[in-house]
């Protein structure tokens, strides 16, 4: 048996491509079977077998190039470079057999491109705005069409009107590509009165109107004039500083606030005040029962809008109005600096009729048509300054002096009513400081404004007087209650 026979072929290494099983006995290197330059000279001489699940096919090495085999280093060499390629083979093996014997697929999913992000619908938002005005543009602001912000307006302005006044308004919106897209809003005042707008399937607005939801209370304050002045005794007894000059004006017929009342003299005021439905106040006071006492008179007044008057009036409780054909006092807490009558003049330097009454008051302060007239005159004069004259139905004359200024619209041939405004406290023309200079004149002669009797007013009858006795009892009694 040759040495070849010892071993199965297929079980040395170096058989696998050496294309003869026979060898010298001599030394190992003169084998041309274990000669790397013989594994790609000589053809095998049986194909490869197929790969089977525990040996695949191997491919053959490249072949080496270097010619260093010969010699007594070759040897090494060679092993090194034949251990190498069968662990390399080992581990393609191993990693062959542990493979899944079904591996599945992998499934690969297509990303479609994103879509723009709409935010869930059913928002609200609440803003408050100074007035009907301001709505549009807080609404534009928030995000909504301009076409549906000037709408909304429109509407709202409708139902509201436009007087000041803050608006509280609440809205529903749903937030799409476009914008604000509405659903509902609500605007209301302070007195309750409000509207809500609804958005409809077809983009029009349904339209609720709410009216206003007040109750009125009545407060009665009362107390004495100090040594200060008017308003500062009202405000310490009570009376709200947003009525004290009402209070001042329910008096303008009756009393020179500033020569016929003293410090100790009694003063009671009445005034309504609105609620909303939270118990909030809602606009400002109303003065409906005045009252002073002195030690010469007294007078207690009642607020009173007869049936078809465009205004109330003051009536005594009789219903006699306090109304006359002139104010005393056409200037607004003035106080008297120089009377009617002969005087030294403060810048000429000699005595000089006075032929009327100064009001002194801060530059600004408003003037009074101390009753219905024509007006005559008005502009600059000379040493009047700034003048007008009124012409009333009863044939007198009023004149007014030393404006600061004569209101817009004031020209001869306007018609004015009592207690209409005509300017402004100044010291225009020959004048030592700011003040008004105001004359009376009947029959073309000047006479005291403070000692003329201008007339009695008219007294209520019949149903007017019976509704005036119902607004004066409930008034009275709620008086007798703080007593």
């Amino acid at each position: 048996m040759s040495e070849t026979d010892d071993h199965e072929p297929s079980h040395d290494p170096r058989s696998w491509g050496a294309g003869s099983g026979k060898r010298s006995p001599g030394s190992d290197s003169d084998s041309p079977s274990f000669d790397p330059r013989t594994w790609i000279q000589a053809p095998a001489a049986q194909p490869p077998s197929p790969p089977t699940a525990s040996r695949p096919a191997r491919s053959p090495p490249p072949p080496v190039r270097d010619g260093s085999s010969d010699g007594p280093g070759g040897k090494t060499r060679y092993l090194a470079l034949g251990s190498g390629v069968a662990i390399a083979l080992l581990g393609a093996v191993t990693a062959w057999s542990v493979r899944p014997a079904n591996p599945k697929p992998v499934a690969i999913t297509s990303r479609p491109e994103p879509k723009p992000v709409v935010a869930p619908g059913g928002k609200s938002s609440t803003i408050v705005v100074p007035g009907v005005a301001d709505l549009a543009s807080n609404l534009l602001a928030a995000g909504f069409a301009r076409a549906d912000a000037e709408a909304v307006a429109r509407r709202t302005a409708t139902a509201l009107g436009a007087q000041s006044g803050e608006i509280r308004v609440s809205f529903d919106y749903r937030t799409t590509a476009e914008g604000l897209q509405l659903e509902q809003l609500t605007a209301t005042r302070s007195d309750g009165t409000g509207i809500t707008l609804t958005a409809r399937g077809d983009g029009s607005l349904a339209e609720t109107r709410q009216v206003a939801q007040l109750s009125r209370k009545l407060r009665i304050v009362r107390g004495e004039l100090d040594a200060q002045s008017f308003y500062s005794s009202a405000v310490a007894a009570g009376v709200s500083d947003a009525i004290v000059s009402d209070f001042a004006n329910a008096f303008q017929f009756d009393f020179d606030l500033q020569r016929e009342v003293a410090p100790g003299d009694i003063i009671e005021a009445g005034f309504e005040q609105g609620y909303n439905s939270a118990g909030e106040e809602v606009g400002a006071p109303v003065l409906v029962y005045a009252s002073l006492s002195t030690a010469a008179k007294s007078r207690a007044l009642y607020r009173f809008r007869a049936p078809g008057e465009a205004k109330a009036e003051w009536f005594d409780s009789n219903g006699r109005s306090t109304r006359r054909a002139l104010m005393r006092t056409p200037v607004e807490a003035a106080r008297i600096s120089s009377g009617f009558g002969m005087r030294d003049h403060p810048i000429l330097g000699y005595a000089k009729m006075h032929r009327g009454t100064d009001f002194a008051a801060p530059t600004g302060t408003p003037i009074y048509a101390s009753g219905d007239a024509t007006v005559v005159f008005a502009g600059p004069k000379g040493a009047n300054g700034n003048f007008v004259k009124l012409h009333h139905d009863n044939g007198w004359e009023t004149l007014y002096l030393h404006m600061n200024r004569i209101l817009a619209g004031v020209a001869p041939g306007m018609r004015v009513v009592q207690g209409q405004q005509i300017g402004e406290v100044g010291t225009t023309g020959r004048s030592t400081g700011p003040h008004l200079h105001y004359e009376v004149h009947i029959d073309g002669q000047p006479v005291n404004p403070l000692s003329i009797d201008t007339g009695t007013g008219r007294t209520l009858s019949g149903k007017a007087l019976a509704a005036f006795r119902s607004v004066r009892n409930a008034i009275d009694t709620q008086r007798a209650a703080v007593e």
